[in-house]
């Protein structure tokens, strides 16, 4: 089985903000896949999915951003997955717009939701896809920048990127991280 783990903040408010891209991925490859059930948990929302021969699991933290590697770390109780069948998608101010990057482990690079997630599983050993938002401009927050929406210059980048992302995480599921890593970084 694959889980894709999409990172986001719940809620109507930050439905489309450039934070939410991991939840928005999700919701991409929801809508072309063939989806069996949902359930929904105490700190996760999960989808099971087919694809080609394989199960893939579609999952939504239900917490808010900092506090999502709680939400991983129950699914992965919950379905019985090592570190390596969990691919976590999120966002990236350090990455241009419009970038994905694939990475098999490392350091949470301030993003507080890896950061999570790293603490919940004990170790940086586990796959993700960044998704480039680019920096804030002069004079924004960090914090500010990535809770609110994509201006209307950068809706087309933010997502083709999103749907590239969907794109490159079933490729990666099908053909594995390395050759993903390749063909999409």
């Amino acid at each position: 089985m694959h889980c894709a783990v999409g990172l986001g903040n719940p809620g109507r408010k930050y439905k489309l903000t450039r934070h939410n891209a991991g939840f928005l991925v999700i919701e991409k490859l929801h809508g072309s896949l063939k989806c069996s059930w949902r359930r929904k948990a105490r700190l996760y929302e999960a989808r099971r999915c087919g694809f080609e021969s394989t199960e893939v699991l579609l999952l939504r933290p239900l917490t808010f951003m900092n506090l999502s590697g709680a939400a991983v770390e129950a699914a992965r109780e919950d379905f019985g997955l090592s570190l390596q069948e969990i691919l976590v998608i999120c966002d990236d101010a350090s990455l241009p717009l419009g970038s994905i990057r694939f990475r098999k482990q490392g350091s949470s690079g301030g993003h507080k939701g890896l950061q999570s997630v790293i603490e919940a599983v004990g170790t940086q050993g586990f796959p993700r896809l960044r998704i480039g938002i680019g920096a804030p401009p002069s004079g924004e927050s960090l914090e500010e920048y990535v809770l609110s929406k994509p201006d209307r210059s950068e809706r087309r980048s933010f997502a083709g990127a999103v749907a590239l992302a969907a794109e490159a995480v079933l490729f990666c599921f099908s053909q594995g991280l390395d050759a993903a890593a390749s063909s999409f970084n």
